[in-house]
């Protein structure tokens, strides 16, 4: 797969993540931003590097793999990539000092993170460690450097919904600690827990956000979700392979709408509130997004039975819907139906 970063769809989805109120309040600041060559990561640079002013440390384990997927930015001064292990403290002053341009650290994004199910299998422990001390020295950086953090949490904080229940901010659902699936969703919820921990000890601002199933052009070849295994049987014109039923009914989001929504409650969102980003438009049951994705060729879905290693990576969730109302009181708004964002992502990855 490859992605045309110049191709007509791709240059809309960016202007759309420019058209929110107030993002001219980011000219000429400085954004840290960590998991920099991840499916969100890529398209919120390419959105910032798009608005001409401002400055992008990228931070990631491969400079090889930064170089393919962010390598038209490596020549130009207001960007920087950084090769560090997140579970490593940063170094403020390397950073202030010689890493931005503007010479001063105003917002950092801590999207480093395992985020597909063959990773929760096979690297239980590893996705533990980068969750946690990825936030730790994320926000021990901001303090250091008086940035703001945007922390991006997930849905699976709020585990498995009891009954029809939507997932508002303060929701609790079921939670399961008996296997290492758990490594996931419980270190999502203690950096959570340690954002707020700083905030109240320590001074440092953090702004949060819950996010839904992520889906799109830049998602990775290796990324193991099912939605993306169906995007990339769409793809290749083949049948869509369903590992299960398909009754799972999730929120899922188009990458541009979650880059959106992570950059307006950053400017608009009140500080140690989350924010959950869905949308309704995008509420469907797994077998729906198969068929949809099936549809585009013309093929069909066909079952399969999951591996011991897959099964153990995937979530106990079969219902997990969020709630965005507190989203949309703060004046955001999605773009994509869900019938629309698989159809983009797939004509932009063929």
């Amino acid at each position: 797969m490859a992605l045309n970063k110049q191709h007509k769809l791709y240059q809309e989805d960016i202007a759309n993540v420019l058209s929110i109120k107030g993002i001219e309040l980011f000219h000429n600041k400085s954004f840290l931003i960590t998991g920099a060559t991840g499916l969100i990561g890529v398209h919120l640079i390419d959105a910032l590097m798009a608005m001409g002013d401002v400055h992008v440390c990228a931070v990631g384990r491969s400079k090889e793999r930064a170089q393919n997927r962010l390598g038209e930015y490596f020549d130009n001064p207001r960007f920087t990539f950084m090769e560090h292990d997140v579970t490593k403290p940063f170094d403020s002053q390397e950073i202030v000092n010689s890493k931005l341009s503007n010479g001063k650290l105003d917002v950092i994004i801590p999207l480093a993170s395992n985020t597909h199910p063959l990773a929760y299998s096979k690297f239980p422990v590893e996705t533990i460690l980068i969750n946690t001390k990825g936030a730790e020295h994320a926000l021990q950086l901001a303090e250091q450097c008086g940035a703001t953090v945007l922390y991006p949490s997930t849905v699976e904080v709020y585990g498995n919904a009891l009954g029809d229940d939507l997932f508002t901010e303060d929701y609790t659902g079921t939670l399961n600690l008996s296997n290492a699936r758990s490594c996931y969703p419980e270190s999502k919820r203690t950096c959570e827990a340690l954002c707020q921990s700083y905030m109240t000890e320590r001074g440092v601002q953090v702004k949060i956000v819950r996010l839904s199933r992520v889906f799109g052009p830049t998602m990775l070849s290796s990324d193991t979700k099912a939605s993306s295994q169906f995007i990339q049987n769409a793809i290749t014109g083949e049948d869509v392979v369903l590992k299960s039923q398909g009754e799972q009914f999730f929120s899922y989001t188009y990458v541009t709408d979650a880059v959106a929504a992570i950059l307006h409650v950053l400017l608009h969102g009140e500080t140690g509130v989350p924010y959950n980003i869905s949308n309704p438009d995008c509420d469907v049951r797994l077998r729906e997004f198969a068929a949809c994705c099936a549809a585009y060729n013309g093929r069909q879905v066909v079952f399969d039975l999951p591996s011991d290693v897959e099964s153990r990576g995937f979530s106990i969730a079969t219902r997990a819907i969020l709630d965005s109302s507190r989203l949309q009181s703060i004046g955001f708004h999605p773009h994509y139906k869900i019938d629309d964002a698989i159809r983009r992502t797939i004509e932009l990855l063929k």
